[in-house]
């Protein structure tokens, strides 16, 4: 079982060149390098999500108590 498996790792090809060049030409163009991967939008639209939906729950937490209401809905 084990030869079957480092087979599959063998036998593909090392693109770690071709994966330095884009990085490398990406960052050259001014990109942020947490941009640069295809993947990033998927990855920091969540992030993005729960940084700005937790702070504007804070401020808004944060006023209700600055007016003395003490729940976040009722009076």
């Amino acid at each position: 079982m084990e030869d079957r498996n480092m087979g599959i790792l063998l036998n593909h090809p090392n693109k770690v060149r071709q994966n330095q060049q884009f990085y490398q030409q990406a960052y050259k163009a001014h990109t942020r390098i947490w941009r640069i991967n295809p993947r990033s939008g998927g990855m920091l639209m969540p992030y993005n999500i729960l940084l700005w939906g937790t702070t504007a729950a804070a401020v808004y937490a944060m006023g209700r108590k600055i007016f003395g209401k003490n729940t976040w809905f009722s009076e």
